[in-house]
């Protein structure tokens, strides 16, 4: 008995490796016909007369990257910089203001600056950064 469970576990670890043998060989024979299609176009003949490049349209380049520039800069002018805006948790809906004794100064107040933020606006809200971001596109 011992004999035919020997020859059992031969011929089962033979056909694993030909299945795994197999395998591979079909991977390679894959690779070496992606490898043979790409070589075959890479050594194509310059056209007669030689490359020449076509002539940049400043213009035109630089009104596609303003328009390009624009689609990724405006939603980063209007993102809510503060998350509790409006609501009972806001910190920046608190203010506090300086009022200067015999001067005749105005009152300094920081909320000319957290104001636009609390009420749930972006960078174009704020009193400077807004007028900077106004040159920019989009």
């Amino acid at each position: 008995m011992a004999a035919k469970s020997t020859a059992a576990k031969s011929t089962v670890s033979k056909s694993t490796v030909s299945m795994k043998s197999g395998a591979g060989l079909a991977a390679a024979l894959g690779a070496a016909m992606l490898l043979g299609a790409g070589a075959g176009t890479a050594h194509a003949a310059p056209a007669e007369g030689g490359a020449s490049l076509a002539k940049t349209d400043l213009a035109q380049a630089l009104g596609g990257t303003t328009t390009g520039l624009g689609y990724g800069i405006a939603p980063v002018k209007d993102l809510r910089l503060d998350p509790w805006a409006n609501s009972s948790a806001d910190v920046l809906n608190n203010g506090a203001t300086v009022q200067p004794e015999d001067t005749g100064l105005a009152p300094v107040s920081t909320s000319t600056l957290t104001g636009p933020l609390s009420a749930g606006g972006g960078p174009r809200d704020l009193p400077v950064v807004g007028q900077l971001l106004g040159t920019l596109p989009g």
